[in-house]
Order: structure tokens, then C-alpha cells, then sequence
């Protein structure tokens, strides 16, 4: 899709009626079909304090991002927000789309009073790593922990 006109895309939020749009989006990401996590995460996020939005075009969702307003988890304080996921179809990559999605998720956090914004992401991934690095992301204090039961 060359040529993306940026001022035709929409931003809205997230309806339960989106979720095939992003099973589909998440299947051409990572070529899975993952339905049944999809099905649990839209329906977390369309519930409050979820902030989670698509991006469409001409009525066909090419995006989504997922995100909640949190409170005092891990001793962090209750004004901030987390971007849970962001996807966009790969025909509509680096066409603004995720930019556009980010930006509107960050006017929604504001209008509830949210400082800081938090979201994880594999260090493997520098795709990902950059885009939020351009959004203006920077390390943050908290160290994510794990532990392996089995290897």
C-alpha cells in the first residue's frame, strides 16, 4: 500500500467487533493464528480503565494499540499508563500508522491525569526497541525479572 495519506486515517477505540481485524493483523505479524488470546485481550481492553484504539482506513482496520491505566502495581505509582501492544499490518508499516496510534493513546492517557508511561519489550526486538526509542521512550527504573522453572 504505497502512498498511505496519513489524514485518511481514523483512530477510534477499540470495539469487541475488532477482533478478527487484529487476529488477522497479529497473524500476518507472526504467522499465527492466535484466536483465543486475542478473544481475552480485546475483551480486557474494552473494558475500563483500558485505553486501547484502532487505527482504519476506508473502513478496514490496519492497526491497534492496547493499552490500561494502572495503579501502585510493583510500588509504582497510580498515575501512569502502560502500552500493553501495538500492531499494525504489515502492508501499512512505517507509513505513520503506529506514530498516529501512539500519539492518540498518549492524548487519551492525558486526559486521565497519567505522568508516565511504561510497556516492555524483548530486548531481542530492535524494530520495536527503536520505534518506541523515536516516541521518545528512555529506560526506565524498573528491571524485569524472571525466572525459568524448566529449561
Amino acid at each position: 500500500m504505497e502512498g498511505l495519506d496519513i489524514r485518511k486515517l481514523r483512530v477510534r477505540s477499540l470495539s469487541a467487533e475488532d477482533l478478527e481485524s487484529i487476529i488477522e493483523i497479529d497473524e500476518k505479524v507472526l504467522g499465527e493464528r492466535r484466536p483465543e488470546y486475542w478473544r481475552q485481550k480485546v475483551q480486557a481492553s474494552t473494558a475500563h480503565p483500558a485505553k486501547s484504539l484502532v487505527a482504519e482506513v476506508e473502513g478496514k482496520v490496519i492497526g491497534f494499540i492496547l493499552g490500561t491505566v494502572s495503579g501502585w502495581e510493583f510500588g509504582v505509582p497510580s498515575s501512569f499508563g502502560w502500552v500493553d501492544t501495538i500492531g499494525v499490518d504489515p502492508a501499512y508499516q512505517r507509513k505513520g500508522v503506529a506514530r498516529t496510534l501512539f500519539q492518540r493513546i498518549v492524548e487519551e492517557f492525558s486526559k486521565e491525569g497519567i505522568e508516565k508511561i511504561y510497556t516492555l519489550v524483548n530486548w531481542e526486538d530492535w524494530d520495536l526497541l527503536s520505534f518506541f526509542k523515536k516516541m521518545g521512550f528512555t529506560r526506565g527504573e524498573l528491571i524485569n525479572l524472571e525466572y525459568q522453572i524448566r529449561k
